[in-house]
């Protein structure tokens, strides 16, 4: 991590939907028409909350970055596979030259910008039993043995999970392309918790545990990742 006040070309952060929600800069005035139709399509309040706190957070990140204000920031997102603009990867269409990534899990958002491509991915630390069940699916044989010789074999899988799906965020691979990528190379357990830079194939993948909101955050750059913290945004 880079020492606050410092510049970088890329920059992620994690918080609850609460916290994003209750920030000075925070605001549905920031949101889109289609993101709003988007929001009230939720049945339940918890994820409506989720998707709002996320496409904040990744506007901050991104005025961050720029030095703007983030009401300046328009959020867009378009899908190539049936060329509809409610969903898809996120972009801002008057910044063409920055990057941009968000996830949202139940309470805990996570986003991401970049002056390069960036994708980031954020889970619950308890949901990696859960999702333990779709091993064999979506790890590459290698993956799949340290996992099962792992003394936390769920934990272990959530660090490779959310790796993955930063590279997914990014473009490096698809949802049924995750087996054909093999990250054994890479350590499982982070120190103290992390951060932990490792190299894949050109690529930063930044880790780390966000204790505080039981969260294990993954974000994936051609150049180092810099994590701030919500209040500094």
């Amino acid at each position: 991590m880079t020492s606050a006040g410092m510049t970088s070309d890329a920059i992620a952060t994690v918080a609850t939907s609460a916290d994003v929600l209750r920030h000075p800069g925070a605001g549905e005035h920031l949101l889109t028409a289609v993101e709003k139709e988007r929001a009230a399509r939720f049945r339940h309040e918890s994820g409506r909350v989720d998707f709002i706190a996320a496409h904040i957070l990744v506007r901050l990140c991104a005025a961050e970055l720029l030095g703007v204000p983030a009401t300046a920031l328009t959020l867009a997102q378009h899908c190539p596979d049936c060329d509809k603009g409610d969903h898809g990867k996120p972009r801002l269409p008057d910044h063409p030259g920055i990057e941009v990534s968000l996830s949202h899990t139940k309470g805990v958002v996570a986003a991401a910008a970049g002056h390069r491509p960036i994708g980031v991915d954020v889970e619950l630390t308890d949901r990696g039993g859960t999702l333990l069940d779709v091993a064999p699916r979506v790890l590459a044989a290698a993956e799949l043995r340290q996992v099962r010789e792992h003394a936390d074999p769920a934990r272990a899988f959530l660090r490779l999970w959310v790796r993955k799906e930063s590279l997914i965020k990014i473009g490096r691979t698809t949802l049924d392309g995750l087996a054909a990528v093999d990250l054994s190379g890479l350590p499982l357990d982070l120190p103290g918790g992390g951060p932990l830079l490792s190299t894949f194939e050109g690529l930063q993948l930044l880790d780390w545990v966000d204790e505080a909101h039981g969260a294990a955050v993954a974000a994936a750059c051609e150049v180092a990742p810099r994590v701030v913290a919500l209040d500094a945004l």
